[in-house]
């Protein structure tokens, strides 16, 4: 099917308008997890997120928001963005905004090792290459004296590896569930796990008025990027957008500076620049390949 340049420019619009948010989330979690305890923030992401569903959604697409065909699998994948949520706020607490960013993007260099054991794909010299250079580069972030510690480095991973599972379940479902409600599965899940948690994990300062806004604009943000990222990829190629997704190292590297003062040195800048390269290699290995294929 063929997709008109104006559909191709819309979606590469939202996307970017995504991943921007996307980088608002990791910004505004990485300022309140220095006074509030992560997996409180947690909850509130997911619990904002799942509100603004009901209310914005329920009421047209009614029953089809939870109407799946393979609910466990549904559920499976919504624990792994949970996961992926926890780890990457947990690593925004102890490390900079484009360091623990950059390690996050290693998640695609994991897909393409595990697309072959679980997906049966090949993934051939070009995307060994890919893989072997990207993991080149997140040892240039993560070397001895970087400066970073070491269980941020760790939770870091912990998000790719999560975020890895979370993309091999999304190629799973895509074929047959309707994209809004893989979504509203991410937000009902993430919500009703914390929520149970809840007790424990409610902890810190009672939140100031503006505090409180923050908290919630983590859910705004999540709910809206996930919307915004769903939309762009209904109407355009996966194979024409997975490249333009590494904008977003380029713009957690400018407000981590902007914001936070942090920036990158020489030679985790280097690794930040080749694990983008590297990510950007295989998606266009892979779109190349769907054309010939």
């Amino acid at each position: 099917m063929s997709v008109s340049p104006s559909a191709v420019l819309r979606s590469i619009v939202l996307l970017l308008g995504a991943l921007f948010l996307f980088v608002l989330l990791d910004a505004t979690a990485k300022h309140l997890a220095q006074t509030y305890p992560v997996p409180m923030l947690v909850w509130a992401r997911y619990a904002v997120h799942l509100v603004l569903m009901v209310v914005l959604l329920g009421p047209s697409m009614r029953g089809r928001l939870v109407s799946t065909g393979r609910p466990v699998r549904q559920v499976l994948r919504a624990f792994c963005l949970l996961a992926v949520t926890f780890f990457s706020m947990a690593a925004l607490a102890r490390m900079p905004l484009a360091e623990t960013t950059a390690l996050l993007f290693a998640a695609p260099l994991l897909v393409t090792l595990m697309a072959r054991p679980i997906l049966g794909e090949q993934i051939g010299a070009v995307r060994w290459t890919a893989v072997l250079i990207g993991f080149a580069g997140v040892l240039m972030i993560a070397r001895p004296g970087s400066g970073l510690v070491v269980d941020g480095v760790l939770l870091a991973l912990g998000g790719a590896v999560s975020y890895a599972s979370y993309q091999i379940m999304t190629r799973q479902l895509t074929a047959t569930e309707h994209p809004v409600t893989m979504v509203f599965y991410t937000a009902l899940v993430g919500t009703a796990g914390m929520s149970v948690l809840l007790p424990w994990i409610w902890a810190g300062p009672l939140p100031t008025a503006f505090d409180a806004l923050l908290i919630c604009s983590l859910g705004v943000y999540g709910g809206a990027g996930h919307f915004l990222l769903t939309r762009a990829f209904r109407d355009a190629p996966a194979s024409t957008l997975t490249p333009i997704l590494y904008v977003q190292l380029a713009w957690a590297a400018l407000v981590g500076w902007l914001v936070f003062g942090d920036f990158p040195d020489g030679l985790a800048l280097t690794g930040i620049l080749v694990i983008g390269a590297a990510g950007a290699l295989i998606a266009l290995h892979a779109r190349r390949a769907g054309r010939t294929g």
